[in-house]
C-alpha cells in the first residue's frame, strides 16, 4: 500500500484525530530494511483482523474496511487499499474476525454476521459455497429453552474451516466442519451449517475463544475445588483420595511381581461436579452423565496399534463403527506414535495441580484390565525408581495422616478450626490436591486493615484464615515447593471475584463481609451448589451466593444454560485470536464486565493435533475440549492461535508457545513442542500483547525505555514471499521506535500490523508509563513470592525458629499473596485499558480506590507487626539455610539502592534479614509511584474538567495513604529499637504485634505525683495503651511492676498551675484516677498533645474498622493538623473491671463519658449475667435488658425495662426462672406500684394471675387475683401478700361472695349468692364456711333466719326461724323485696386502681393528684413522646398520631366551643398514643378492666361493679384533663356564649345540645371521655349486660319471633296502628310495589334499618342518635302518606314505633336499653332524646307482655 494515501471516506472532522490515535502500521518479516507502511484512514482504527490473504479493519463509529484478496466481492478483485463494507454500515459493529478465507462481525445487539468462503459451512449459511455480503447468523438455543431462545453473541473467532462465537452468557457456539468444532452432532466430515453449542464447555465461564487453522482454544475461568464439609472426617478423607469433581481416585496402584507402581497422573477434564441434580436441571445432568467418557491422558510407550485404535474412545468417539472422521483420527493417532520418543525427551513444564482426571476403569479393549498410567522421568519412558519410592512414601503417609488429622480435630478444636492452617477452600473444605505446591494466601473476608485488640493475639483463623487452604492439612504441605514456579492464587481469586462480578461499584469490598458466618470462627459459611448443578469456571460462585447477589445470568449453569442476560452495548477490550492470529474484542458485554479480570484460568483446546498445537503432550486430535494441564495456575490472560501453533500470555508477562516450530514461530529452539514451553525472551523484557500468524509470532513488550517495543519470531518474508530463513529466538524490530506508542499488535497470513498513538500533551506516554511500571512491579512481586516466600515457608526450621512469630509470618505471607494477586489483576486491566476507550474515569484504581488502599494498609500492618515482634531478626539463620550464606537470591531480587541500609533502619538492615525486610517493604514504597503517575496524567487535562477532578482526587488519596504507610514503617522500626533497648523479661510482658511506641519518659520528664523516694517511675505511651512502670534500676531500664491503661478508656486533662505551681496532668480511667507531674510546661504540653493524638487515632481506627464506607475519603491521621485538639469525651470502648464492687471481673462494651459507662452499652459478668441497655454515670440508668443466672436452677431470670442508679426502677417486665412473669412498676429492685404477675401456664397445677398494687415487693392495696386452677377470682384489698379487707369473690360455678377478708380467709360479715339466686348474708369463719347469725333467702322468696354452721357445699346446720310468704299476697307479682344490696361490702369504685392513676400523675411530674405545675406536666409529656428508648412496637397510625401530638392546644382566655372541640380532638389522639401519659393510662385501665371482667369475672353479679368502675374512670380521668387544661369547668357546667357557634355539633357525644334555651353548650365528662374509653371496654361490659338480662331477653326474643311471623298489615292491625299510617305502596329498588295482605318486611323499612344500627354503636350518645334518626325516618314516611304536616300523639306514635322495634329484630335490646340508661348523661333524661329513649324502653317492656291469639 502507498503510505501517502489515505481513505477519503468518513467525516472530515475526524481526520485530524485519526492521525493521532489508532494509527495502523503494516509490514512483513523482520529484516532491518523493512519499513512499516502507515495505513491512513479518516477514523481511528480500533481493531484489525488478518486472514490468509485478506484483512479487516474496524474503525471508530463501527465502520468496517476490507483489503487484500476478496473473491466474494463483485469482480473478485484484489483490493490493495481498504474499502468500506457497505453492508455493515449502520449496524453498530463492535468486533470483527477473519478466517483463512471468510469474515465475521458482531454488532452491538449481539448479532453475528458472516461472509466469504462457505465451502465447509464456516459462514453458517446452508446451500451456498460463497456468501457475498454480511449475512446474519441466528444462534438459537432450542435444547435449554422452550420455546427456543435467541442467543446474543459477544465475540467471534474464525479459522480455516470453522467459526466460533462466544455468547453473552459465556458459552461457546460452533459451526463449520472438522474436529476443531468440538461437536458430536454431525457424522464424518459433513459441514455443520447451523450453530451448535459446545456442550462440553457448557456450564463454564468462557472468557475468550481463538481459532487456529484446524484447532480451537478457549480461555476459561477455573472452577473452585470441590470438597465437602470440614467437620466431616470421612468427607475430608474422600477429598484427599478422590477427585472433587469426577470422584475418581487421585492415585492408582498396580502390583507387579516384585514391586508396586503408583501413579498420580490423574487429570480431571470435567471440571463440573457430578452430584445429584435438582429437578430443574435434571435434563442437563442426565445428558452429562450419559455423555462419552472423558478424555484420558495418552499413555506413552505402551499399547499396540489395536489399542491405539480403540483409544479413540478416550478422545470422545463413541458408536459401533468408525466413521470417515474416525478413520482420519485413527491414522493421525498412528502417525503420532513415531513422535513419542521425542515428546518424552522434551522439557515439560507440567505441574501437579488440584485438578486431576479420573482413571477410566472401564477403558481398554475387550474389557481388559485398565491401564494405569505411571509417572515417567524426562529422559525415559519407563517409571523412575526414585520417583516411585517418593510417591509411595507420600501416598502411605497421607493415608496414615488422615486418622491423625481426625483425632487432632477432635482433641483440638482450634486445629480443626484453622489455627494451624489459616487457609480454607472456597467452601470451607479441604482441597483435593494431594501434593500442594502453593503459598498460603491470607484471608479474603474483607480488604480492610486489620486492627486486632491491643495486647491480644488474634487467632489465626480470624486474621489470616484464607478460604482456600484446608484446616485439615498442615500448613507446610500447602507451602511445599514444586517443580514449577507457579503460585496458587485460587483462594485469593475467590475473594477478589466478588469485586469482578459486581461491576463498577465502590462498595464491592463490603459485600465480601456479608452473609451467614460460622459461629465459632466467624468465617463466611459457603453453601455448596446443589448436587449436579453445572457451575461456571469461576471460583467465586459460592461467594456470590453468600453475598446475596443472586445467581447471575452470565453463569448459565446456575439457573439454566439458556438464561438470557440483560442487554448492554458495552464494548470489551479483550481480543480473541483467529486463524493466523486474527483478533477481536472479547465481549460485547451484555452484562457489566468485571472491573478486575480473573487470573484463575485454564486453557482448553480441541481439534487437529498433528503439529502438537493442542498442547496435551501428544499429537493426537481431540474431538471435544480438553484442559491443558500444564497451563493451570499459570494466570493465563490471553490465548492466540496461529495456523499450526498456539500462544498463551500470562499476567506475569510470560508467553508460552506450542505446536509447529518449522519457521521458528514458537520462539525457542525445539523443532516441535507438544506441550507449552516458555518463549525465550531477553531478561527484563515483559510481553503484554501477542499476535500469531501463519508462520510467525509478534510480541509487544516493555523494555528499558518508556516506549513499547516489538519482537518478531518466525519466518523472514519479503516482497517476493518467504525467503526460507527464520529466527531462532525472538528478535527486536528496530523500526518499532519510529511507530510511536504501540497499543496492540496483530498477525495473520504473512502480514504484521500494529496500532499506535501519538503522545499528545504527554498523555499517552504517561499512560504507558503507568502500565509499564505496574507490570514491572507485578513481575517483581511474583518473583519474591515464588523465589523467597514459598521456599521459606516450606522449611520446618522456619517454624521452629520463629515460634509464635510464625503465625505472623503466615499472616504476612497471606497479605503479600493477596496484594500480589490484586496487582496482577490490575496489570491486566491496565493493558486492556490501553487497548480500549482510555477514559481515565474508568481506571480501576480510581473507581475502586478503596480496594487498593485497604489492601496496602492491611499488608503494611502485617509486615509492621512481623518487624516489631523481631521476626526478621529470627529469620537470619533460616535464610542462610534456605538461600546460602551469601543470600544470592535476595541479592538478585534487591535493587542496588535497596541493598544500602537507610539511616532509620535497624542495624541488621545490611544482613540477610535486612534484605528480606527491604524486599517485603517494596509495596509500601511503591505507593508513592501511584500518586506521581496519577498527577502526571492529571496535568494532561484542564483543571476544570471532570477527568482532572477524578485524577486529582485519586492522587490525593494515594499520596495520603503513602504518607500513612511511611509513618507506620517508621513507627515499627522505632518500636523495634525500643524493644531491643530494654531487658527481655520486660519485653515479653509488654510486647504485642500491633503495639507501636509513641513516646517515653525518663525519671524526670514525667513522674507520678507523691511517688516513693527510691522508686523510679516511667511512662511509656504506645498507640493502644499508656504503660506506667516502676523500678529501682534506671540505668538498665528495668522495672519490677507495671500498669497498662488502654487508651480507649483513658481520659486526660491538664491540672491548673495556679494552685500549687506544678505542671500536672490528671489521668482518669474506669477504676482509678491519678496525677502525673511534668518537668516543664513544654514537657506537659508535649505529653498532653501526644496522648490526645494517640487516643484520637485509636478511636478513629476502631470506628473505621466497624463502619467502613468505601466512598468516603481516607482519614489522614499522620499529621497533627488533622487531629482534634482534644479527643472526644464520649466514646465507645471495651474494658474489664478488676477491682471489688458490683462490676468486679465484668466486661463492659459501649459508650463512655469521662471514665464511666454512659450511654448505650453491654455489661457481662463472669457468672453469666448480662445487661444490655443504657448507662448513666457508671450505673445502669434507662431502658435495658438484664439476664441474671438463677443459682437454684440452670435457667436465668430476665428483666426488660427501666433502671435508675443501677437498680430496676420504673416500668418493666421480669421473667423469672420459675416461669412467673411480672409486668409493671419497679422501685429500687422491688415490685412497687401497679403490676401484673402471671404464674404458671394454663395447663399447670398452679396457674394464676394477679394484677393490682404492689408495695415493697408485696401485694398491698387493691388487686384482682385470678386463680385459674380453682376457677375463682378475687377482687379486693391486700396487705402483705394476703387478702385483707373488703373484697369480692366469684367462681366458675356461679357463686358470688362479697364481704370481709382476713389472712386470706373469708371472716366476718359477708354476702353469698348462688347461681339460682339463693342468698346468705351473715357471719363467715373461713372460705365458704358459715359460722354465726345470718339470713338465708331462697329463690322462691322463702327466708330462714338464725344461726348457721357448716361449709356451703357440704351441708349446713341451722337453728332459727323459717318464714314463707303468704300465697295470696297482693303484691306478689311485683316480686319479693330482697333483704340484701350488692356492692355494700365491696371496695368502692373510686378506691380501685389508685396505683395506676398515681403513676399517671407521677409521669406528669405531680407528687399527688392535682398538685403540680401544668407547664412542667406538658414538658414531661413532650419528653415521653420523644424519648423512645423502649422497644414498643408502634403502628403506622400511632406514629402519625405522635407527630400530630407535637402541637399543644393553646387555650388562652375563657372556654369556647372551638377550644372545647380542640380539647376533645387532642384527647382522642393522646389516648391513641401509648407513649403519652394519657395513652398509657387508658391502655392500662383497659387491661385491668378486661382482666377483672373476662373469664371467671364474666359474672352477672358484677354488672353493678363494672358500671361503677367506668363511671369512676371517667371522673378521675377528667380530673387529669382539667389539670392539663385549667380552662375546663367542672362536670355538668353550662357554658354560655354571646352568639351561636358554627362549630357546634348535633352529636350528643360532643356535649353540645341545641335544645338548651340559652346559647351555649354543656360540659360533660361523660360526653368528653366516653367516646374514647367505652369502645375499648365495650366487649366485657356488654357481655355482663347480656348475662344479667338473659332471662327476660329470652322472653322478649320469643315474642319477637312469634310476632314477626305475621305479614305487615296483620301486624299493624294487631298492634293498633291507625290505618292512615298503613302504607299503600312501597318502593323496592326504584320500583313501586303495592302492599298486599301477604307483604312482609316492606313497611317502614328505612326506619327499621336505621334502628338496627343501634347494635353497631358503643356510647349512649351514639345510641340515642340512632333512636332520633329512627323517629325522623318514621316521621318522613308518615308525612308522605298524609301529604300534610301533623303532630304526633302518643296513641299514634307508640303502636307505630312498636312495629318498627319488632321488625328491627334486635337480639339484645334489653341490654342496649340498660346500657344507655346506666351511662346516659343525667341532663338528657328530661329532654327530647330522653323522651324517645323512654318510648323505646316502653316498647321493650310491652313486647314481653304481648299476648297473641
Amino acid at each position: 500500500m502507498d503510505n501517502s494515501k489515505s481513505s477519503e471516506e468518513g467525516d472530515g472532522s475526524e481526520e485530524g484525530s485519526s492521525r493521532d490515535r489508532g494509527v495502523l502500521h503494516q509490514w512483513r518479516g523482520y529484516s532491518c530494511s523493512t519499513r512499516p507502511e502507515k495505513v491512513l484512514l479518516s477514523r481511528p482504527v480500533l481493531q484489525a483482523a488478518l486472514g490468509s490473504c485478506h484483512g479487516l479493519l474496524l474503525t471508530q463509529g463501527g465502520f468496517v474496511y476490507a483489503f487484500g484478496e476478496l473473491p466474494w466481492r463483485p469482480g473478485a478483485a484484489t483490493c490493495a487499499e481498504p474499502v468500506l463494507e457497505a453492508g455493515l454500515s449502520g449496524r453498530g459493529v463492535v468486533t470483527i474476525a477473519a478466517g483463512s478465507f471468510h469474515c465475521a462481525a458482531v454488532t452491538r445487539d449481539g448479532t453475528v454476521l458472516t461472509w466469504g468462503d462457505n465451502t465447509h459451512g464456516q459462514c453458517g449459511v446452508a446451500g451456498r459455497s460463497l456468501v457475498g455480503s454480511p449475512t446474519p447468523i441466528t444462534l438459537l438455543d432450542a435444547e435449554e429453552a422452550s420455546p427456543p431462545r435467541l442467543v446474543r453473541a459477544s465475540s467471534v473467532a474464525c479459522g480455516a474451516q470453522h467459526t466460533l462465537a462466544l455468547s453473552a452468557s459465556h458459552e461457546v457456539w460452533a459451526w463449520g466442519s472438522g474436529a476443531q468444532l468440538g461437536l458430536t452432532v454431525s457424522p464424518g466430515n459433513a459441514p455443520v451449517c447451523r450453530p451448535h453449542k459446545v456442550e462440553h464447555l457448557a456450564g463454564r465461564y468462557v472468557v475468550q475463544v481463538a481459532c487456529g487453522g484446524f484447532h480451537s482454544l478457549a480461555l476459561v475461568r477455573s472452577l473452585p475445588s470441590s470438597s465437602s464439609s470440614p467437620s466431616s472426617s470421612s468427607s475430608r478423607a474422600l477429598s484427599l483420595d478422590k477427585c472433587g469433581r469426577c470422584r475418581q481416585l487421585l492415585y492408582s496402584m498396580e502390583e507387579k511381581e516384585d514391586h508396586v507402581i503408583i501413579s498420580d497422573d490423574h487429570y480431571c477434564p470435567l471440571g463440573v461436579e457430578l452430584n445429584e441434580t435438582p429437578k430443574s436441571h435434571g435434563g442437563q445432568a442426565q445428558r452429562q452423565r450419559t455423555s462419552p467418557p472423558p478424555p484420558q491422558q495418552h499413555r506413552r510407550g505402551q499399547g499396540s496399534a489395536g489399542e491405539r485404535s480403540n483409544g479413540l474412545d478416550d478422545i470422545g468417539v463413541t458408536g459401533g463403527g468408525l466413521s470417515p472422521l474416525d478413520t482420519m483420527l485413527s491414522s493421525a493417532s498412528s502417525a503420532a506414535e513415531g513422535s513419542k520418543g521425542q515428546t518424552g525427551c522434551e522439557e515439560e513444564i507440567t505441574e501437579e495441580t488440584g485438578s486431576r482426571s479420573p482413571v477410566d476403569a472401564g477403558g481398554g479393549a475387550g474389557g481388559a484390565a485398565p491401564l494405569r498410567p505411571v509417572r515417567r522421568s524426562k529422559s525415559s519412558q519407563f517409571p523412575d525408581e526414585h520417583d516411585l519410592k517418593s510417591d509411595l512414601k507420600e501416598y502411605l503417609r497421607r493415608l496414615s495422616s488422615q486418622d491423625q488429622d481426625q483425632d487432632q480435630d477432635l482433641l483440638d478444636p482450634a486445629h480443626a478450626g484453622g489455627h494451624t492452617s489459616p487457609v480454607f477452600s472456597a467452601n470451607g473444605d479441604t482441597p483435593p490436591t494431594p501434593t500442594p505446591t502453593t503459598l498460603a494466601p491470607a484471608p479474603v473476608s474483607h480488604y480492610g486493615p486489620r486492627t486486632p485488640h491491643p495486647g491480644v493475639h488474634t487467632p489465626l483463623q480470624r486474621t489470616c484464615g484464607h478460604p482456600h487452604l484446608s484446616p485439615a492439612l498442615p500448613l507446610e504441605e500447602h507451602l511445599a515447593s514444586s517443580c514449577d514456579d507457579c503460585f496458587d492464587d485460587s483462594g485469593v481469586e475467590r475473594g477478589m471475584e466478588a469485586l469482578e462480578l459486581s461491576g463498577p461499584r465502590e462498595g464491592a469490598v463490603r459485600g465480601l463481609c456479608e452473609g451467614e458466618r460460622d459461629p465459632l470462627t466467624g468465617l463466611l459459611l459457603v453453601r455448596e451448589l446443589s448436587p449436579g448443578t453445572k457451575s461456571c469456571s469461576m471460583s467465586d460462585i459460592h461467594l456470590e451466593e453468600v453475598a446475596g447477589a443472586g445467581r447471575r445470568n452470565s453463569l448459565p449453569g446456575l439457573s439454566c444454560h439458556g438464561s438470557p442476560s440483560p442487554a448492554g452495548p458495552k464494548l470489551g477490550h479483550r481480543r480473541i485470536a483467529s486463524a493466523g492470529g486474527r483478533k477481536c474484542p472479547a465481549t460485547v458485554a451484555t452484562e457489566a464486565e468485571p472491573l478486575l479480570p480473573s487470573l484463575y484460568t485454564e486453557v482448553w483446546s480441541w481439534g487437529r493435533g498433528q503439529e502438537g498445537q493442542l498442547g496435551h503432550g501428544d499429537r493426537l486430535p481431540r474431538l471435544q475440549p480438553l484442559c491443558i494441564k500444564s497451563l493451570s495456575k499459570r494466570e493465563v490472560v490471553k490465548v492466540e492461535a496461529g495456523a499450526h501453533h498456539s500462544l498463551a500470555l500470562t499476567a506475569q508477562c510470560q508467553v508460552f508457545s506450542w505446536g509447529s516450530n518449522k519457521a521458528g514461530q514458537l520462539g525457542h529452539l525445539n523443532s516441535l513442542s507438544t506441550a507449552p514451553q516458555p518463549v525465550k525472551m531477553s531478561e527484563g523484557i515483559r510481553v503484554w500483547d501477542v499476535g500469531a500468524g501463519q508462520t510467525h509470532t509478534l510480541f509487544l513488550a516493555d523494555g528499558d525505555c518508556l516506549q513499547p517495543i516489538l519482537y518478531y519470531s518466525g519466518e523472514q518474508v519479503d516482497s517476493n514471499g518467504p525467503t526460507g530463513t527464520y529466527t531462532q529466538t525472538p528478535v527486536l524490530l528496530p523500526f518499532c521506535m519510529n511507530m510511536g506508542f504501540v497499543s496492540g499488535v496483530y498477525a495473520g497470513g504473512q502480514l504484521c500490523q500494529a496500532v499506535s498513538d501519538r503522545n499528545l500533551m504527554g498523555f499517552i506516554s504517561s499512560l504507558h508509563e503507568l502500565c509499564a511500571a505496574e507490570r514491572k512491579f507485578y513481575c517483581r512481586l511474583s518473583a519474591i513470592r515464588s523465589q523467597v516466600l514459598r521456599p521459606l515457608m516450606a522449611r520446618e526450621s522456619v517454624k521452629a525458629g520463629l515460634g509464635q512469630c510464625f503465625l505472623l509470618l503466615q499472616t504476612l505471607a497471606g497479605s503479600f499473596s493477596r496484594l500480589c494477586h490484586l496487582i496482577g489483576q490490575h496489570t491486566v486491566s491496565l493493558s486492556r485499558f490501553l487497548q480500549g476507550g482510555r477514559d481515565v474515569r474508568g481506571l480501576v484504581m480510581l473507581k475502586q480506590t478503596g480496594i487498593f488502599l485497604d489492601t496496602y494498609k492491611e499488608y503494611s500492618c502485617s509486615v509492621g507487626n512481623f518487624l516489631v515482634m523481631g521476626g526478621f531478626q529470627c529469620l537470619l539463620k533460616p535464610l542462610q539455610d534456605c538461600f546460602g550464606k551469601k543470600l544470592d537470591v535476595l541479592q538478585q531480587l534487591s535493587e542496588p539502592r535497596e541493598k544500602v541500609p537507610s539511616p532509620d533502619s535497624s542495624p541488621a538492615s545490611g544482613s540477610g534479614s535486612g534484605l528480606l525486610q527491604s524486599l517485603l517493604y517494596l509495596p509500601v514504597r511503591h505507593m508513592h509511584q501511584y500518586s506521581r503517575q496519577l498527577l502526571k496524567l492529571a496535568t494532561c487535562y484542564h483543571v476544570e474538567s471532570e477527568e482532572y477532578r477524578v485524577l486529582d482526587e485519586g492522587c490525593s488519596r494515594f499520596e495520603a495513604t503513602a504518607l500513612v504507610l511511611l509513618r507506620q514503617r517508621k513507627e515499627a522500626e522505632r518500636t523495634l529499637q525500643f524493644w531491643n533497648s530494654i531487658p527481655a523479661k520486660a519485653t515479653d510482658a509488654l510486647r504485642v504485634a500491633g503495639r507501636r511506641l509513641v513516646c517515653e519518659s525518663d525519671n524526670k520528664a514525667l513522674t507520678l505525683q507523691n511517688a516513693g523516694r527510691f522508686t523510679i517511675n516511667r511512662f511509656i505511651l504506645f498507640n493502644d495503651a499508656l504503660v506506667h512502670t516502676q523500678g529501682n534500676i534506671p540505668s538498665k531500664k528495668f522495672f519490677s511492676s507495671y500498669h497498662i491503661f488502654p487508651l480507649a478508656t483513658l481520659w486526660i486533662e491538664p491540672v491548673s498551675e495556679e494552685e500549687d505551681g506544678l505542671f500536672g496532668l490528671k489521668f482518669t480511667t474506669p477504676e482509678e484516677s491519678f496525677t502525673a507531674l511534668a518537668s516543664s510546661p513544654a514537657e506537659k504540653a508535649s505529653w498532653l498533645r501526644s496522648i490526645n493524638q494517640a487516643v484520637e487515632r485509636l478511636l478513629e481506627a476502631e470506628m473505621d474498622a466497624k463502619v467502613k464506607v468505601a466512598t468516603s475519603s481516607p482519614k489522614v491521621t499522620g499529621s497533627s493538623g488533622g487531629q482534634r485538639a482534644e479527643p472526644r469525651m464520649s466514646r465507645t470502648a471495651t474494658h474489664t473491671f478488676s477491682r471489688d464492687g458490683r462490676y468486679k471481673d465484668a466486661a463492659y462494651e459501649g459508650r463512655w463519658l469521662c471514665g464511666k459507662p454512659h450511654g448505650r452499652g453491654t455489661m457481662r459478668w463472669p457468672d453469666g449475667a448480662v445487661y444490655i441497655g443504657t448507662f448513666k454515670q457508671g450505673q445502669e440508668d434507662g431502658f435495658g435488658d438484664y439476664v441474671i443466672p438463677n443459682k437454684n436452677s440452670h435457667k436465668t431470670d430476665h428483666y426488660q425495662g427501666h433502671c435508675k442508679d443501677g437498680k430496676m426502677h420504673g416500668f418493666g417486665t421480669y421473667w423469672y426462672a420459675s416461669g412467673e412473669v411480672y409486668e409493671g412498676l419497679f422501685w429500687e429492685n422491688q415490685r412497687h406500684g401497679h403490676g401484673m404477675l402471671s404464674s404458671g401456664k394454663m395447663t399447670s397445677s398452679s396457674s394464676s394471675v394477679f394484677i393490682g398494687q404492689w408495695v415493697h415487693d408485696r401485694k398491698s392495696g387493691y388487686g384482682v387475683f385470678d386463680d385459674i386452677t380453682r376457677g375463682e377470682k378475687y377482687m379486693g384489698l391486700w396487705v402483705d401478700d394476703q387478702k385483707q379487707g373488703h373484697g369480692v369473690v366469684v367462681t366458675q360455678f356461679g357463686l358470688y361472695y362479697e364481704g370481709h377478708f382476713s389472712g386470706n380467709r373469708m371472716t366476718g360479715v359477708g354476702l353469698l349468692l348462688s347461681d339460682d339466686d339463693t342468698a346468705f348474708e351473715g357471719d363467715f369463719s373461713d372460705d365458704w364456711t358459715l359460722c354465726g347469725k345470718g339470713v338465708l333467702s331462697l329463690p322462691n322468696s322463702d327466708v330462714m333466719k338464725g344461726v348457721f354452721e357448716g361449709e356451703w357445699s357440704a351441708g349446713l346446720k341451722i337453728a332459727g326461724t323459717y318464714t314463707k310468704p303468704i300465697p295470696d299476697w297482693p303484691d306478689r307479682d311485683k316480686g319479693h323485696p330482697r333483704p340484701y344490696k350488692l356492692g355494700a361490702m365491696a371496695v368502692r369504685a373510686d378506691e380501685k386502681w389508685t396505683a395506676v392513676f398515681e403513676e399517671c400523675w407521677r409521669r406528669l411530674g405531680c407528687d399527688t393528684a392535682g398538685h403540680g405545675d401544668t407547664a412542667r406536666a406538658w414538658e414531661n409529656i413532650a419528653i415521653s413522646l420523644t424519648h423512645r428508648d423502649s422497644p414498643e412496637h408502634l403502628t403506622r397510625s400511632q406514629h402519625m398520631t405522635l407527630e400530630r401530638l407535637e402541637v399543644i392546644p393553646q387555650l388562652n382566655g375563657p372556654l369556647t366551643a372551638e377550644s372545647y372541640d380542640s380539647i376533645r380532638r387532642y384527647l382522642i389522639k393522646a389516648c391513641d398514643a401509648p407513649l403519652h401519659p394519657l395513652g398509657w393510662l387508658l391502655e392500662t385501665l383497659v387491661t385491668v378492666y378486661r382482666m377483672t371482667y373476662v373469664g371467671v369475672g364474666s359474672h352477672r353479679r358484677l354488672l353493678t361493679h363494672a358500671v361503677q368502675e367506668i363511671q369512676s374512670f371517667i371522673r378521675r380521668i377528667y380530673h387529669i384533663v382539667r389539670f392539663l387544661f385549667p380552662s375546663l369547668p367542672e362536670d355538668g357546667t353550662f357554658v354560655t356564649e354571646s352568639c351561636p357557634q358554627e362549630t357546634l355539633s348535633n352529636s350528643t357525644d360532643s356535649g353540645m345540645h341545641l335544645e338548651v334555651p340559652e346559647q351555649g353548650f354543656l360540659v360533660s365528662c361523660s360526653s368528653l371521655l366516653l367516646p374514647v374509653l367505652l369502645p375499648r371496654l365495650y366487649p366485657p361490659l356488654f357481655t355482663l349486660y347480656t348475662l344479667e338480662r338473659e332471662r327476660e331477653s329470652e322472653l322478649y326474643w320469643e315474642c319477637v319471633c312469634r310476632l314477626n311471623k305475621q305479614p305487615d298489615t296483620a301486624l299493624l292491625a294487631f298492634l293498633g296502628v291507625h290505618q292512615k299510617f298503613w302504607p299503600i305502596s312501597v318502593s323496592d329498588l326504584g320500583d313501586t310495589k303495592e302492599v298486599l295482605s301477604s307483604t312482609k318486611d316492606a313497611c317502614y323499612a328505612t326506619a327499621v334499618e336505621t334502628l338496627q344500627q343501634i347494635s353497631t354503636t358503643f356510647t349512649p350518645g351514639d345510641k340515642l342518635l340512632v333512636i332520633r334518626h329512627t323517629f325522623e325516618e318514621m316521621n318522613q314516611e308518615a308525612m308522605a302518606l298524609l301529604d300534610q304536616d301533623f303532630k304526633w300523639s302518643m296513641d299514634d306514635l307508640f303502636p307505630l314505633f312498636l312495629y318498627v322495634v319488632l321488625r328491627a329484630r334486635i337480639r339484645n335490646l334489653g341490654s342496649e336499653v340498660s346500657l344507655v340508661e346506666d351511662l346516659m348523661d343525667p341532663h338528657l333524661q328530661h329532654g327530647e332524646d330522653g323522651l324517645m329513649f323512654t318510648t323505646l324502653k316502653a316498647c321493650y317492656i310491652q313486647i314481653q307482655r304481648e299476648k297473641t291469639t
